[in-house]
């Protein structure tokens, strides 16, 4: 049975948590460092069953992911990270762009990944998806006029919208997604069309939205999927109740359209990395069904592999066309869109 030891750094801007196995050996090539900005548990079993089934000992650095680019760039060429995982297509982009990502050359993950969920020169790739989606209570019944993103603002809908604030990085993701595909004057109509929408000031997280429903604060919430899944898979009579009360509309999925904007998690090669092997065989590993089962129905979260289980929860929201991931270009509107979020007095 692993002993897992965990090591708390007080002084650090970040929190530095190391996974500590059974020595295996101590060549390089046991070895495997990986800086991660995702912070659950179920990351942890996938690292320990790789480690189970490799060998592979996996020391694990965790942070903000602004952080631990800065932290690679530091180090410089003596850093030893080996793989970088994050959450959001805007910050894999400044990775990037900060020069810290290397293409990985993996012809299976490029085959069991999604072109539309990788970067076009290879570096980094998504490992799970979250849609961003609408939120309605069923017992009302399926809000009419109501199927994109952009429908949100009609006045039908006054008073009826839960959401939190707009400057939450999935929030800011998503209008920098409407950004690039409306263009700046529609977006910046649509915000202030959303925010005359609002049934109450913003407030709380994506739970919070749709936990407004029943109690009739508002009729319409937006959220990830990832939260409504995990009342889906609760014990809790009452948490059942409430996933089954509440509705699912995948926006823009109508023919032509762009899909359903999406929060990814996604892992890349760091560029100095001193165990390249080790780290495109996890990088393989976490691409492969294991790893996508344990995303998928340990986490609530979609796998990005077409043949991987959905967890029942997820399965009753349904499957969905998500828009392509074009993580530079949602980077660079991230700003302007916070800037249109802000002049709408979406607080």
């Amino acid at each position: 049975m692993h002993r897992r030891s965990f090591v708390h750094l007080a002084a650090s801007a970040f929190a530095v948590s190391a996974l500590a196995f059974p020595a295996l050996a101590q060549a390089p090539s046991q070895e495997l460092n990986i800086y991660s900005a995702r912070h659950y548990p179920t990351d942890r079993q996938l690292y320990d069953t790789f480690t189970r089934e490799t060998g592979i000992r996996i020391r694990l650095v965790e942070g903000d992911a602004d952080q631990l680019v800065a932290r690679v760039q530091s180090e410089g060429r003596n850093s030893p990270a080996d793989v970088f995982i994050t959450v959001d297509a805007a910050r894999l982009a400044r990775a990037k762009e900060a020069g810290i990502l290397a293409a990985h050359g993996s012809a299976l993950i490029n085959q069991r990944v999604p072109e539309a969920l990788r970067d076009r020169d290879g570096t980094w790739f998504a490992v799970t998806q979250r849609g961003r989606v609408i939120m309605y209570d069923k017992e009302r019944g399926l809000p009419q006029g109501l199927a994109r993103y952009e429908d949100l603002a009609d006045p039908r809908f006054r008073g009826m919208i839960c959401v939190r604030s707009g400057s939450h990085p999935y929030n800011a993701a998503m209008v920098a997604s409407i950004l690039a595909a409306d263009g700046a004057p529609a977006t910046e109509a649509w915000a202030r069309g959303l925010v005359a929408n609002f049934a109450r000031p913003p407030q709380g997280g994506d739970r919070d939205q749709f936990r407004a429903i029943p109690s009739g604060q508002c009729q319409i919430a937006i959220s990830n999927t990832y939260y409504l899944g995990h009342f889906g898979r609760s014990e809790s009579a009452e948490d059942q109740a409430l996933f089954r009360r509440i509705g699912v509309i995948f926006p823009n999925q109508g023919q032509g359209d762009r899909g359903t904007h999406v929060n990814i998690s996604g892992a890349a090669l760091v560029t100095t990395a001193p165990n390249r092997a080790n780290a495109v065989r996890f990088l393989e590993y976490m691409t492969g069904h294991e790893a996508q089962e344990i995303f998928a129905l340990a986490n609530m979260e979609y796998p990005v592999v077409a043949d991987a289980p959905l967890h029942p929860a997820l399965q009753a929201m349904g499957r969905f066309r998500a828009e392509p991931v074009n993580a530079e270009r949602l980077a660079a509107n991230v700003a302007e869109g916070l800037q249109i979020i802000q002049r709408a007095g979406w607080r």
